[in-house]
């Protein structure tokens, strides 16, 4: 299957380190990460899930649930979670997936059909409380996901689904942001009546609003 941005994400019920997770039910009216691993023991994705367990009041503040996932079967799953916990000093505190059978993995088109093993299984998927898939990203085994990013593509969707602007290049939280072109200089007026800098008609910076 292949899921593109805009669509309605995949139901699903798996077994998880938290229980039976039926997805759709589980986000609710929140915005939800899943992100997946190829197996356990792995080095690299175990320290992303000590770092996701790391951050997990920033994904709150930013009222979003996570969930990660793992082509291994429960009971393997909590002996990794305790090297996770000795190792990167920040135990899971937020579900894990059991996708032993690929159902999640098959479903949300995690493993390339030419694939002869499951190291395609490392993306990421940014979920809104529509169940609408926001942003997708598929990562090679050698190469640790950068959550710092992550947070702030949330930030950037958050924000731009509240007001008519995008982010920039590098937008961080706080810096300036575009004006859409959909907006015209009579309708900004009135969205932003401290006014904006026109670099260009299609190019008009403006203060972040909120």
């Amino acid at each position: 299957m292949t899921l593109r941005l805009g669509d309605t994400v995949p139901d699903f019920t798996q077994e998880s380190t938290e229980g039976t997770i039926h997805f759709h039910e589980w986000i609710g009216d929140h915005w939800a990460i899943l992100f997946s691993h190829p197996k356990n023991f792995t080095p690299v994705c175990t320290t992303e899930l000590g770092e996701v367990a790391r951050l997990k009041p920033e994904f709150e503040k930013r009222d979003v649930k996570v969930a990660g996932l793992s082509v291994d079967p429960l009971d393997s799953h909590a002996r990794w979670a305790a090297d996770i916990a000795e190792t990167q000093g920040h135990a899971l505190n937020f579900p894990l997936l059991a996708d032993a059978d690929r159902k999640v993995s098959d479903l949300y088109g995690m493993v390339h059909p030419n694939a002869n093993d499951t190291l395609t299984v490392r993306s990421v998927f940014i979920i809104d409380p529509n169940k609408k898939l926001r942003l997708t990203l598929t990562y090679p085994a050698s190469t640790g996901r950068n959550f710092a990013e992550i947070l702030r593509v949330v930030d950037s969707l958050q924000l731009t689904d509240s007001h008519k602007v995008a982010t920039p290049v590098n937008w961080q939280q706080g810096d300036d942001v575009i004006i859409v072109p959909a907006v015209d200089n009579e309708q900004a007026r009135a969205l932003f009546p401290d006014g904006w800098d026109e670099q260009k008609p299609y190019l008009r910076l403006v203060k972040q609003p909120g």
